[in-house]
């Protein structure tokens, strides 16, 4: 799986093959056709791990924990090594425009991934720690974007996003999201 990432990553979804992703894993073609049939299951595949780790960031977010851990996480995540991961997901995601059942994979993952995500923003309203003035619905698709964003330019300018930078970015989301002040002051 790694080696079919990368290859993605660096070849485009066009350039993969699952050729380039034996000689890069060190294995041959028959080792690569023992776990994908073909290049379209090996692209399911990497797009199931992706979004699997998603989930995984999300469940790894304690329920009590307030939001900005959740974004500190979330940014952490796109700038250690798996710029391979996002550079792979969104050479999937232009295929995904041109390829109805990959497209629907994509959009069903994304759509658990967004449900999961307003489900932990809706607690961060009841708790009080989430503004509660925009839907968490709302909230749980402008993060996405945001986080989506991250994703794309991270991993290609990681000089951009040193530590003071990323400080700020990680505390303006996390504004964005929390109660107004007049909200702060009633839940104390």
């Amino acid at each position: 799986m790694t080696a079919a990432i990368a290859v993605t990553a660096q070849e485009g979804y066009a350039g993969a093959s699952m050729r380039k992703v034996a000689k890069y894993a060190g294995c041959t073609t028959g080792t690569v056709t023992y776990y994908f049939a073909n290049k379209e299951e090996m692209d399911i595949a990497v797009a199931h791990t992706i979004f699997d780790r998603f989930d995984d960031l999300l469940a790894s977010s304690p329920e009590s924990a307030e939001m900005q851990t959740l974004i500190e996480q979330w940014f952490d995540w796109a700038r250690l090594d798996e710029g391979d991961l996002w550079l792979a997901l969104f050479q999937l995601l232009a295929h995904a425009r041109h390829e109805p059942v990959f497209a629907e994979i994509v959009q069903r993952r994304y759509k658990q991934f967004r449900q999961t995500l307003t489900a932990k923003l809706e607690k961060g309203q009841a708790h009080g720690f989430v503004r509660r003035d925009i839907p968490a619905e709302l909230l749980a698709d402008q993060l996405s974007a945001i986080s989506d964003g991250w994703m794309m330019v991270i991993p290609t300018d990681l000089d951009r996003f040193q530590a003071d930078q990323a400080r700020d970015l990680i505390d303006g989301v996390v504004r964005l999201i929390s109660p107004p002040v007049t909200e702060q002051t009633e839940n104390r």
